[in-house]
């Protein structure tokens, strides 16, 4: 198959192979053992935040959505399936007619998670809800780790305007997720233009470096630039001198000059220098847009500078440090026997080192204090209590294989700001802490509650 016939920058029209093969090997012995249509329920999680951080964000449950519905095994991917040998040839007639007919229940997209929230719920055979295993936390780390840095960089960048701009510094495919998941955390637009074809996302863009060099004279780059773009354009000034070339930008675009990039030196001392000698220009509305390798830390240092939008490239795409949220797909109930009436009994791995898991099928809710603001995440099995039935988290994405939650990415980006608020103050401080609220689990039949 030729890969350049598939669309691959925006969109792909199978995700079949977006797996490990163990999920195939697995399935094949427990189609074999008599076992493959056990009623089974999966559930996404993660036992830890990354260090230091206090809160996470779900990001990518709207790709995981197209993930499910694209999952499907076509003549090719058969083919290269029988030709490797991967599985047996009643395996392969199974997969060749997989859909997904399952029921998906999960956080909704932009939502704030803790240690053991239960972020996506998979129920159905175990057959068909084992091969999503990869795909789905494949795309669920990488959207949320990025939504997440993209969550304390929008914080520390308050009613400031940000700009993605990380498509050189990772994968072209995963540039697009990862300006998908920007947005989500409170980025305003994308100079990648895959992802505003793609998600509709607003992108952003006028010059570099190489535009400057290309003329004989800085003063020619800006003329053209503005005589191609307007008075409003963005003119990039610390190619050579940036004193000169921002009295040379005023001198070409007026003082209607919309606005100028700073991309290197000490930025809080040199955006403090160019706010002054625009004002001294007359060009008092024209903005200043800093860039250079920015993360959350050096945004909340500018806090106090001058300055009107950020650009963030490599620290946004690779999470700030933190690239994955080291989700797990587990099984936590399956029934005994393939008969659709046969109830579910709850398992759970049982190992040292920090990879216990707990089982059973669980629901998730908030506990408000008095002033509204989240005190506890609540995760438990059996019966909700009463006084949390307002307050669940979990929401129906599919259902009998059907999509019934897709929204757009401003509602989710909502969302999330409204999610963000809701938190204890403390949760948007950069320092290093501990999650901001802890996770409480109730056993149904007991009523007893555990802290983590």
């Amino acid at each position: 198959m030729n890969t350049a016939d598939l669309g691959l920058p925006v969109d792909v029209p199978s995700t079949a192979l977006f797996t490990d093969q163990y999920e195939l090997t697995m399935l094949q012995a427990a189609l074999k053992a008599g076992t493959a249509e056990r009623r089974s329920v999966f559930e996404v999680f993660t036992r830890r935040l990354p260090n230091g951080r206090r809160y996470g964000v779900v990001a990518g449950t709207g790709r995981v959505l197209d993930a499910v519905e694209n999952f499907r095994f076509d003549a090719d991917v058969l083919g290269f399936l029988r030709e490797r040998k991967i599985v047996d040839e009643e395996t392969l007639q199974w997969l060749a007619g997989y859909r997904f007919s399952g029921d998906v229940w999960g956080y909704p997209e932009g939502e704030v998670y803790f240690p053991g929230s239960p972020i996506m719920r998979v129920e159905g055979t175990f057959a068909e809800c084992v091969l999503l295993e990869t795909v789905i936390l494949s795309i669920l780390n990488h959207d949320s780790a990025i939504a997440a840095a993209a969550s304390r960089m929008s914080s520390a960048a308050g009613d400031r305007p940000l700009i993605e701009m990380g498509a050189r510094r990772t994968h072209e495919l995963a540039a697009v997720a990862a300006s998908r998941a920007a947005y989500v955390g409170g980025f305003a637009s994308t100079s990648d233009l895959a992802a505003g074809f793609r998600y509709g996302i607003p992108t952003v863009g006028t010059s570099a470096h190489a535009f400057t060099l290309l003329h004989d004279r800085e003063r020619d780059a800006f003329r053209a630039q503005v005589d191609s773009m307007g008075r409003g354009t963005t003119l990039l000034v610390d190619t050579y001198d940036v004193a000169e070339a921002v009295r040379t930008a005023v001198e070409v675009a007026g003082p209607e000059l919309g606005a100028v990039r700073i991309d290197s030196g000490d930025l809080l001392l040199v955006a403090h220098r160019v706010r002054q000698q625009l004002d001294e220009l007359g060009a008092t509305g024209t903005r200043i847009i800093v860039t250079s390798d920015l993360d959350e830390y050096a945004i909340a240092s500018l806090a106090a500078a001058p300055v009107d939008a950020y650009g963030v490239g490599t620290q946004l795409v690779t999470g700030s440090g933190h690239p994955t949220c080291s989700m797990v797909y587990k099984l936590v109930a399956r029934a005994e026997s393939a008969d659709p009436r046969a109830p579910l009994v709850p398992v759970a791995k049982k190992s040292s080192g920090g990879k216990t898991s707990i089982g059973g099928r669980k629901w998730a809710a908030r506990r408000l204090d008095e002033y509204g603001v989240v005190e506890a995440e609540v995760v438990g099995t059996g019966a909700v209590p009463a006084e949390l039935a307002e307050q669940q988290l979990l929401v129906e994405l599919i259902k009998g294989g059907d999509v019934l939650a897709r929204e757009s990415l401003d509602v989710v980006r909502d969302r999330h700001a409204a999610a963000r608020a809701n938190l204890p103050l403390s949760a948007t401080q950069l320092s290093r802490g501990e999650p901001v609220i802890p996770t409480e689990y109730v056993n149904g039949r007991s009523g007893s509650q555990t802290g983590s």
